[in-house]
């Protein structure tokens, strides 16, 4: 009987009304709709990179000199607060169920839905067997199967390497370290080859593993490929 209790509390968290993570409003949904609106504001960002920008610019400087190997970038939020504290919870605290609505924010960014719709495939970006081991779950596939369940395709991209983490690092630093990291299985590369894909994660910070994992997606003959993120920093 005692055994049952963790898992009947995990379902009623899921059912029951909870107090929102910002304000503390009960009832509520996980971010209650004034939060979202006050701090998960539609704004102007660098079309390749998703980077905060004014409102007049369409892409930053850095990508107008190196343009990135994406069509489009995406990030629904800023990596501030409030959202630093629930992407943490739910990238290392096990709390998987913000999967849904992170998703909630990320369909919603502005340019997004049309990239939903006409995409082949959605493509979480993959961990390293190590921390996929000690986390348990991968937090990019969980948001895609958020938001498009039937056309998550997991096997496309492969992390072929082991890298240290990216904290503290520079931007160079970060390109450097994931150089390689990624590869699309030989055996699935026929399935890629013509089609359009978008890649899912929760934060972008330099955009060095993204756009690494892109790499790769071109190498193996995809078509168009854009990057979806929940969060992105301010700076790298």
């Amino acid at each position: 009987m005692l055994e049952a209790i963790p898992a009947l509390a995990a379902w009623l968290s899921n059912r029951l009304p909870a107090r929102c993570a910002v304000c503390g409003a009960w009832p509520a949904a996980p971010v209650c709709g004034a939060c979202t609106a006050h701090f998960a504001p539609a704004r102007a960002r660098c079309i390749t990179c998703a980077a905060p920008l004014k409102a007049a610019v369409a892409q930053c400087g850095r990508c107008l000199i190196e343009p990135p190997p994406v069509d489009a970038s995406f990030a629904a939020v800023d990596y501030d607060w409030p959202w630093s504290e629930p992407v943490l919870r739910f990238k290392y605290g096990g709390e998987t169920a913000w999967a849904r609505t992170f998703a909630e924010l990320m369909r919603a960014s502005p340019g997004v839905q049309p990239w939903l719709e006409g995409v082949d495939a959605l493509v979480p970006l993959p961990l390293a067997r190590a921390r996929l081991l000690e986390r348990g779950y991968n937090q990019a596939l969980l948001l895609a199967r958020a938001l498009a369940p039937r056309r998550v395709e997991h096997a496309w991209l492969q992390r072929v390497r082991e890298t240290p983490p990216q904290e503290g690092l520079s931007r160079t630093q970060r390109q450097h370290n994931v150089r390689g990291a990624y590869a699309v299985d030989p055996r699935l590369a026929p399935r890629v080859q013509g089609r359009s894909v978008l890649l899912i994660d929760d934060v972008m910070t330099s955009g060095a593993s993204v756009f690494e994992a892109a790499r790769a997606l071109r190498s193996a003959g995809a078509a168009r490929v854009a990057a979806l993120v929940f969060a992105r920093t301010d700076s790298d």
